[in-house]
């Protein structure tokens, strides 16, 4: 057999399973960057069409989500909260005040599908490894972030 021909088909057999690994992954949503869910958090408003979940410490969460309430998150690590302008007040300032000791920034974003529909928004600082898979019909399944988000290097 030719050594090109040999080369010419493991050249394809490499594009075809690079292929079928990018576009086989799955349905996953993102974080988009969004002045509007900014805006919301640091005003410490509380959506009644949304339920909140936090992750990490009470008084300073590592993140803070807010999901549609037609979604259903399927992961224990969350924690639901029920907030009031108070509660989303004290958690806020909670993070703002940790991210100030670290010199970090906080940011606001859109939670979208897979589709890119708004599903919901997310406070935190930026640069978060998470992973975002919509598991179904209005489920889906959201990563915590690191344990370390405040003492990371961002």
């Amino acid at each position: 057999m030719n050594i090109q021909l040999i080369i010419v088909l493991l050249v394809g057999i490499l594009a075809v399973i690079v292929l079928l690994k990018r576009f086989s992954g799955g349905r996953n949503g993102k974080l988009y960057p969004s002045k509007g869910a900014l805006e919301s958090y640091t005003s410490f408003h509380v959506d009644p069409e949304k339920q909140y979940y936090s992750s990490g410490v009470d008084v300073y969460p590592n993140a803070l989500m807010g999901l549609h309430k037609n979604w259903v998150l399927e992961s224990d690590l969350w924690k639901k909260r029920e907030l009031n302008t108070a509660g989303m007040q004290e958690l806020v300032t909670g993070m703002q005040d940790k991210a100030m000791e670290k010199t970090l920034l906080l940011h606001g974003f859109d939670l979208l599908d897979d589709r890119g529909q708004k599903i919901g928004d997310w406070y935190s600082v930026m640069g978060l490894s998470i992973g975002i898979k919509i598991l179904g019909e209005h489920r889906i399944s959201i990563t915590t972030p690191p344990h370390d988000t405040y003492t990371e290097t961002k």
